[in-house]
Parts: C-alpha cells; sequence; structure tokens
C-alpha cells in the first residue's frame, strides 16, 4: 500500500482536530507514527522505489504566546499573569456566535462560569460549541470572528478575581 503525501496531511488534520494523542499506521511497506506535541516522522520500510521521505511534519504544541490587539479594538492591557486563557481544543474556524447576525456568545468585560459556551468552532463541517474551563470577567478576545485557528491557540483571557 503506497501513501503519497497529502493523504499523510489530510490524516495529520484530521487527527489534530481530534482528542487522539498518540497515533500509529503500519504496513508492509510503510510506517508512519504520530504524537502530539512532537515531530512526526514518515519511512518507507522497503527499499526508495516505494515512496520518497516525506519530510517532517510538526504538530501544532501548545504555548502561552502574548497575542497582538486585534485592530478593531482599543490599545489593550497587557496580559496580567493571573489571568487565564482559553485555548482552542481543535483546529477548525472561530465563531463568536451561534449564527450571523446574532449576538456573541460573550463579549469583553462579561462575566463567564466554567461550562459557559464561549464560541463556536467549526471543523469539517460540523460545528461544536466551546464550554470554558475557567470562570471569571473576559478581560480580552485574541481571535477575529471567522478566523482559522490551531489547537491550543489562544481564544481569549479570563480574570478569575
Amino acid at each position: 500500500m503506497a501513501i503519497n503525501l497529502q493523504e499523510i496531511q489530510e490524516l495529520l488534520t484530521t487527527i489534530g482536530q481530534t482528542n487522539v494523542t498518540e497515533f500509529e499506521l503500519k504496513t508492509d511497506d510503510f510506517e508512519l507514527r504520530v504524537s502530539k506535541g512532537t515531530v512526526v516522522t514518515a519511512a518507507p520500510m522497503a527499499g526508495p522505489e516505494l515512496m520518497p521521505m516525506a519530510p517532517a511534519i510538526p504538530q501544532p504544541v501548545l504555548s502561552t504566546p502574548t497575542p497582538p490587539a486585534p485592530p478593531s479594538e482599543p490599545a489593550s492591557p497587557s496580559i496580567d499573569p493571573k489571568w487565564l486563557e482559553v485555548t482552542s481544543p481543535m483546529v477548525g474556524t472561530f465563531y463568536r456566535a451561534p449564527a450571523p447576525g446574532e449576538d456573541p456568545f460573550v463579549s469583553v468585560g462579561e462575566r463567564v462560569s466554567n461550562g459557559d459556551t464561549v464560541c463556536i468552532i467549526e471543523a469539517m463541517k460540523l460545528m461544536n460549541e466551546i464550554e470554558t474551563e475557567v470562570g471569571g470577567k473576559v478581560v480580552k478576545i485574541v481571535v477575529e470572528d471567522g478566523e482559522p485557528i490551531e489547537f491550543g491557540q489562544t481564544l481569549m483571557w479570563v480574570d478569575p478575581s
């Protein structure tokens, strides 16, 4: 079974949108092992006539970047160390409201509780309601409506006090 680079990329995208942390695929000719947070390697099991070596494709790594202020908002305060971030659990498209033209789930200045829906992430034509795992006052929304996002990307900051 020959696997091409496009099929590997599609497989990695699909895996990145799930909670799977490790995945391994073996055939007589090919072996692929994926572990989130590390580099993916792919290598043919037999001769080079089967498939050229695929380049390593890094998986998203969770980090706490200091996001730039969105251009539509006035200058925002710097990130306070006590603030908690709400991050994306998947790759997809970020939406602040349940439907176009409707009010957003949350806005800056509003209070949220653990379990409140704060946005929708569309992934593979499915709308996934994202609930916060922290409570407090929303102090900064980092992502613009309709913007593509990555796994682990900061969506908003919440002041727990």
